[in-house]
C-alpha cells in the first residue's frame, strides 16, 4: 500500500514530467505514468522530423523511467479528441481574425479531462503533470498560483482548469526552480535528460510555419484571401497582403511592404480582408473585453476589483480594474497602456501569486 494514494502521471519523456513522476514514487505516492500521443506528424503534410511530446524516443524515455524504477506505464492515444476540438478551434480562429492559443485549450479540454477519465478507470485518487504552478485548496474552491520560478511559472496556461480537476491534481515542480530540477534528474541518474533543450513548439505545428498549416488545413484558403488591403489607420490604402488570417497583432516582420519607417499590424479585419499598419505607438491600449471566463479562487469577480492581468505567457501584467458586463463579458481598464492586444489570446487575472480567473480576449 502507498503512503499517499494512487497518482496517474502525465509522461511526456521529458525532465519536467519525468522529474514528477520520479519525486512523487520517491514520495510513496503509488504512480502509474500515462503518455498521450496528441499528434501524428505525418497527417500535418510536413516532412520534418516528430519532436517534442509525440514522437517514439519520448514515449520510449517515458516508458524506461517507469519500468526502471518500477512502476506501470501506459500509452494513451487521443487524437481523434485532440484533433476534432484543438486543431478545429485553431483553424476557425485564424479565420476569424483572432490568435487562438492551443496549449491552453489542449490542457484544459483535451489533456486533463482524459487524464481524470483514466484516473476513474484506474482508481486513481490524482492526477500529476510537470507544470510549473502550485495549487491548494482554499475556502472549498481550488486555487492555482504562480510557481516559485518566475521564468518558468505555467499559471498562465491552466486557468481554464474546472474545480474538480485543480482539487485532484499535483504539480510537485510548483515550488522549485528549473535549475534544481535540472539537478534532480541528474542524481536520478538522467545526465542527458538534465541537459535537454526545452521545446516551445506547438506540437501540431512541427515547423512553426502556423501559415502554412492553414494552407493544408483549408482547401483553397491562399486564393480566396490573397490581394487584400494593407490600410493606415484612417483608412489609407499602402499596399496588398497575402490573407488577412497570415498576420497577427503586433508582427513587424514578414510584411513584404516598405513606407519608409517601422510598421505593425495593428488591427485585423476577416470581414473585408483588411489589415491594418500602424506605428509601434498605435498598438496601445487601455482597455479591452474578456469572455468565456473561468473562475478560480473566487466564483466570480466583484465590480470594479483591481487585479493584475496578464495578456501573454510572458507578460509580466498590469495593473486594471474589471467590469462586469452583459452575457458574461468583462471589460477591463489598464491603469497603463498596454501594447499588442491581440484578440484570441488569454487573459488572466492574478491577485498576487494566485489567479482568480482567466478568459478569452475579444476583438
Amino acid at each position: 500500500m502507498s503512503k499517499h494514494g494512487k497518482v496517474l502521471v502525465a509522461m511526456s519523456g521529458g525532465i519536467d514530467s519525468t522529474v514528477t513522476a520520479l519525486m512523487l514514487h520517491e514520495q510513496g505516492y503509488e504512480v502509474v505514468g500515462i503518455t498521450m500521443k496528441t499528434w501524428d506528424y505525418a497527417s500535418a503534410g510536413t516532412s520534418k522530423k516528430e519532436t517534442g511530446c509525440c514522437n517514439l524516443d519520448s514515449f520510449n524515455d517515458a516508458r524506461a523511467a517507469a519500468v526502471h524504477h518500477g512502476f506501470p506505464h501506459f500509452i494513451l492515444d487521443i487524437r481523434d479528441e485532440f484533433g476534432d476540438f484543438v486543431i478545429n478551434n485553431f483553424v476557425d480562429e485564424y479565420i476569424a481574425g483572432r490568435t487562438p492559443n492551443p496549449c491552453v485549450l489542449c490542457n484544459t479540454h483535451i489533456k486533463w479531462r482524459a487524464l481524470m477519465k483514466r484516473a476513474d478507470a484506474m482508481d486513481c485518487e490524482f492526477i500529476a503533470t510537470g507544470h510549473y504552478a502550485r495549487l491548494r485548496v482554499e475556502n472549498g474552491r481550488g486555487v492555482i498560483s504562480k510557481g516559485v520560478d518566475e521564468t518558468k511559472d505555467q499559471s498562465y496556461v491552466l486557468w481554464g482548469l474546472d474545480q474538480d480537476v485543480v482539487k485532484r491534481t499535483l504539480l510537485p515542480l510548483g515550488g522549485y526552480r528549473k535549475t534544481e530540477i535540472r539537478q534532480m534528474a541528474f542524481d536520478f541518474g538522467y545526465p542527458e535528460l538534465a541537459k535537454k533543450a526545452e521545446s516551445y513548439e506547438i506540437c501540431f505545428v512541427p515547423d512553426n510555419d502556423y501559415r502554412g498549416f492553414l494552407k493544408r488545413k483549408v482547401d483553397g484558403l491562399e486564393e480566396r484571401v490573397n490581394g487584400g488591403n494593407f490600410v493606415l489607420a484612417d483608412g489609407t490604402i499602402v499596399g496588398k497582403h497575402k490573407g488577412y488570417p497570415f498576420y497577427t497583432i503586433g508582427q513587424r516582420k514578414g510584411l513584404d511592404i516598405a513606407l519608409g519607417r517601422p510598421v505593425f499590424v495593428t488591427e485585423i479585419i476577416p470581414e473585408t480582408n483588411t489589415v491594418v499598419l500602424g506605428a509601434e505607438n498605435e498598438l496601445n491600449r487601455s482597455e479591452m473585453k474578456v469572455g468565456g471566463l473561468n473562475f478560480v479562487k473566487y466564483d466570480h469577480l466583484p465590480e470594479g476589483m483591481e487585479s493584475v492581468v496578464k495578456i501573454r505567457y510572458k507578460d509580466k501584467g498590469t495593473l486594471a480594474n474589471v467590469y462586469n458586463q452583459e452575457d458574461g463579458i468583462v471589460k477591463v481598464h489598464f491603469y497603463d497602456q498596454v501594447k499588442g492586444i491581440a484578440p484570441g489570446q488569454s487573459a488572466v487575472f492574478y491577485e498576487g501569486d494566485d489567479v482568480l480567473a482567466g478568459g478569452i480576449i475579444r476583438r
